[in-house]
């Protein structure tokens, strides 16, 4: 079966504008027509976005802001079945933490976990060892998928863990532009895709359109992958 995932660091649905619309986000979304997405920095809108779009959704709060919920949220088009939340906080920096959702497509479970690491070298040195063992637990067994905003545009600690144990997304392979921060004039590339398992990746696009130019400082990361017990 193919299904389309995606990644996007929305900014709280705060565009580069200024203005915060959660109806511009849930346009992109609605134009990237991906089948499982996984949101960095929700703010309170993950019940709007999921009403909107028609798609299940379940969230992992990191902290409250301005006394909303605020974290990772996974949409998707098919049954989760279940989900889990891990704990990536390092010391005095501001908590981060990654979703895990059990995402069941036909007669296959995906395992589908969306990321936000931390900004500084030291704090993510540290989340990469906790990422990598959350992926790795024997216990999720089957296809995964590890996609979000990893905060590394250079080959660090987190990149060199997760190699040895899944494959990355060579968005060389591609796409001509691959840089996904900030949107409108993008010169790092924060946002990655990881896989392993029974996955085929088929396709990748960065969406670059007036309205992802603004309606976010990230560009959306989109991936078509072929997910079946053969691929």
């Amino acid at each position: 079966m193919t299904i389309r995932v995606a990644t996007y660091n929305i900014h709280r649905c705060r565009g580069l504008d200024g203005l915060t619309r959660p109806q511009r986000i849930v346009d992109v979304l609605r134009q990237i027509d991906a089948d499982v997405i996984a949101l960095q920095e929700v703010r309170g809108q993950a019940e709007e976005i999921g009403a909107e779009l028609g798609m299940g959704w379940v969230m992992a709060t990191t902290r409250l802001h301005r006394g909303q919920h605020y974290g990772n949220v996974i949409l998707s088009r098919h049954p989760i079945k279940g989900h889990s939340q891990y704990d990536l906080s390092y010391r005095s920096c501001e908590p981060r933490c990654v979703l895990r959702a059990d995402v069941q497509i036909g007669k296959e479970c995906l395992h589908v976990f969306n990321v936000h690491l931390g900004t500084a070298l030291l704090e993510r040195r540290y989340q990469a060892g906790r990422l990598s063992a959350f992926v790795n637990d024997h216990r999720v067994t089957g296809a995964k998928i590890v996609l979000g905003d990893f905060n590394e545009w250079l080959k660090g600690q987190t990149t060199r863990m997760l190699d040895k144990s899944m494959k990355s997304i060579d968005l060389r392979r591609f796409l001509r532009r691959r840089r996904t921060y900030p949107g409108v004039f993008p010169v790092l590339h924060l946002d990655h895709i990881y896989y392993d398992g029974a996955i085929e990746v088929i396709g990748v696009e960065m969406p670059r359109t007036r309205l992802t130019l603004v309606a976010s400082d990230h560009l959306p990361l989109v991936a078509e992958v072929a997910l079946s017990s053969t691929a």
